[in-house]
């Protein structure tokens, strides 16, 4: 109405208010009447956008790749921006301008001349196995590069999704790798078969060592036992030894009591004799005759006519005829002494 308009805006917009070449008003979400006709609008976006970014570069060994990815930014320097970039909009809020697409070609150039000063110091086998490197490499030289400070952006987060060789050199290096995995498949089929020969073979030595560990118990098992017979018939040994010394030892002790027993008794007999003939030699010299007397007891008449036989005996030489009659024995045998 009469050039005069009414605009709003959200809070992830920067706006600037220019009249008459000068900045009237800024800020974030901003709404407001402006005078067309005299006045320009400038909005820069505050929130972060996404770029994504495919650009092909030479390795360490002249060799094709292609590099993809994504870069995220954000504004950072609303001022530094409109005074690098048009970004004026119309009474819609339209860009009049696709300079906000340069920003874009800016960012995404730097990461090109990044990532290709980092490509061409790798050679392609390892640049293939190095993404996350790179990728830490390349968001190191942007935090260094001066040009995103100018632009009044700031780079938030890069992520490579991928490098890729050309079709021929992917199908070579997809061969070689092939004939890589078949060896490694090989080598695992023998590690795998000698592991089990290995195992084997283990298993065999502890069987023989278990083998030979029980043959060397049932050997100490067995000299064991010699030596527990052996101590036992030491032992018997002994004690027959023992045995033996002992009835030795009765029989000698046996033997030296009856030497001593006899020498005892023939002392006692030696002293009976003596005492005998001590008693007896008196006796020796005198007639028996006399000691008839002096015994002086009862004669049997059987003694008596013993006697007198006797007599008769050592006087025969003297004695011509000499007649004694049965019945003269058999009174005097049948006679009773009294």
């Amino acid at each position: 109405m009469l050039g005069y308009n009414y605009t709003k805006f959200n809070s992830s917009q920067y706006v600037f208010l220019f009249k008459n070449g000068r900045i009237r008003k800024e800020g974030k979400g901003l709404s407001f009447w402006y005078f067309a006709p005299s006045s320009s609008i400038s909005v820069v976006p505050l929130s972060s956008s996404d770029c994504h970014f495919m650009f092909q570069e030479t390795t360490l060994d002249y060799q094709e790749v292609t590099l993809q990815g994504q870069v995220t930014y954000k504004v950072n320097s609303p001022k530094k921006v409109i005074d690098n970039l048009n970004l004026s909009v119309n009474t819609k809020g339209q860009y009049l301008s696709n300079d906000f697409e340069k920003l874009e070609q800016r960012i995404i150039g730097q990461l090109q001349s990044s990532a290709s000063s980092i490509l061409k110091r790798l050679e392609l086998k390892l640049a293939l196995t190095k993404l996350t490197d790179i990728e830490s490499q390349l968001f190191e030289m942007v935090l260094q590069s001066s040009l995103y400070d100018q632009l009044g952006i700031e780079v938030l987060t890069i992520n490579l999704v991928g490098i890729k060789p050309t079709p021929e050199m992917a199908r070579a290096l997809e061969a070689h790798k092939r004939e890589e995995l078949q060896k490694d498949a090989d080598k695992a089929i023998y590690e795998r078969r000698n592991f089990s020969v290995e195992q084997e073979r283990m298993i065999k030595e502890s069987e023989l060592k278990t083998e030979i560990a029980i043959e060397e118990k049932q050997r100490q098992i067995a000299e064991k036992k010699l030596e527990t017979e052996v101590v036992k018939q030491e032992n018997v040994r002994r004690i027959k030894e023992m045995e033996i010394e002992t009835q030795v030892s009765v029989q000698e002790k046996t033997r030296n009591y009856i030497d001593l027993k006899v020498q005892n008794e023939r002392k006692e007999a030696d002293l009976k004799g003596y005492v005998l003939n001590a008693s007896i030699k008196p006796l020796k010299e005198l007639d028996w005759r006399v000691l008839m007397a002096i015994n002086g007891t009862k004669t049997d008449p059987k003694m008596q006519m013993a006697i007198g036989f006797r007599e008769l005996a050592e006087n025969a030489t003297k004695i011509g005829n000499l007649n004694i009659s049965p019945d003269l024995i058999s009174s005097i045998l049948s006679t009773k002494s009294r």
